[in-house]
C-alpha cells in the first residue's frame, strides 16, 4: 500500500468523530493488525503552506495519478496509524519524485 492514495475514515485530531477523506499511505501494512501510517489529504489549500505541506494541483501529474477531484494539500504534519481494514477504496498513487520528496520532508521533520 505504500505510495497509494486511498479513501479512509480519517479521525479528527480530537478523536471526536471521523470523516471519509483521501489519505496517503506512508507505509505498507505492518504487524498482526495490518497497521498503516497515513497522511491526511485535504481540499483546503493554505494561504501560507507549512514546510510539511505538499500542494497537489490539477495541472500536475501527481493530481491526475492520485485520483483526486479537486486541488488538495497533503499534510505531513497530520499523521495517523490505522488498520488496513479502514481503507474503503484505492484512488491512485503519487509519482516516485513526490514519494522521494515526502521521504525527505519526513526525515527532516523527525531529525528536528
Amino acid at each position: 500500500m505504500r505510495g497509494k492514495v486511498v479513501l479512509i475514515l480519517f479521525p479528527f485530531d480530537d478523536l471526536s468523530s471521523n470523516k471519509v477523506r483521501p489519505a496517503y499511505c506512508l507505509t505498507g501494512a505492518m504487524g498482526t493488525y495490518q497497521h498503516i501510517i497515513f497522511a491526511l489529504i485535504t481540499s483546503r489549500i493554505p494561504e501560507i503552506p507549512l514546510n510539511t505541506d505538499i500542494i497537489l494541483q490539477p495541472n500536475q501529474p501527481d493530481f491526475i495519478n492520485a485520483g483526486l477531484r479537486q486541488a488538495s494539500t497533503l499534510r505531513l504534519d497530520h499523521l495517523v496509524t490505522l488498520r488496513r481494514s479502514r481503507i474503503q477504496r484505492e484512488l491512485g498513487s503519487l509519482t516516485s519524485e513526490t514519494q522521494s520528496l515526502i521521504t525527505d520532508i519526513l526525515c527532516r521533520l523527525l531529525r528536528e
